[in-house]
């Protein structure tokens, strides 16, 4: 699907990668962070070769975030327990400094009072939120947006744009995916 890219993305930086359906943009960002593995190529990021069996791909992901199209929130968890979960196991965190974090960016997104509410009795913007501090919860030093309010209500679109400029405003790397021209 994806042949001929050559594409650098500085520190800082946000880029929007806009095309149709079907082009290939998702396979693109899942490509970054090797949720899809290439078959041919290399991918760099911060001066390491990811695609590099002998690299630690784990480690590489945890300094990207990833925000899905559908959210992707465990619905058997609250959502304290959706931001503290990767950050507890995968980093190792102790669970009161994973809940210090989640609440500090769940106050960032807008949100504090939802920290004990299940995903479902969310608005899809409330649950794009969540996904965005759920991203931030592991310090990443980029963020990945794919389609982030292709499944929103018209009203809710500018619930989660709010959040997303105030990142890009605090320099927070983003490359984001979407079809829709209004949202780039």
């Amino acid at each position: 699907v994806l042949k001929g890219i050559d594409l650098t993305i500085n520190q800082g930086e946000v880029v929007v990668i806009i095309g149709p359906s079907g082009s290939g943009k998702s396979t693109l960002l899942r490509t970054m962070n090797l949720l899809e593995v290439p078959t041919k190529g290399h991918i760099s990021f911060e001066g390491v070769d990811i695609t590099d069996r002998a690299n630690d791909i784990f480690k590489m992901r945890e300094k990207m975030g990833m925000v899905f199209q559908q959210f992707n929130l465990f619905p058997n968890m609250t959502v304290l327990e959706n931001i503290t979960l990767s950050p507890i196991k995968t980093k190792g965190m102790l669970k009161a400094d994973a809940e210090q974090k989640a609440y500090q960016l769940l106050e960032r997104v807008g949100l504090l009072d939802k920290a004990a509410v299940y995903p479902a009795s969310l608005s899809g913007g409330q649950q794009q939120r969540i996904a965005i501090a759920r991203g931030l919860a592991m310090d990443p030093d980029v963020l990945l947006f794919d389609e982030p309010t292709s499944a929103l209500d018209p009203e809710m679109v500018g619930e989660v744009l709010a959040v997303m400029q105030d990142l890009a405003k605090s320099g927070m790397t983003m490359v984001i995916v979407t079809h829709e021209m209004g949202f780039a």
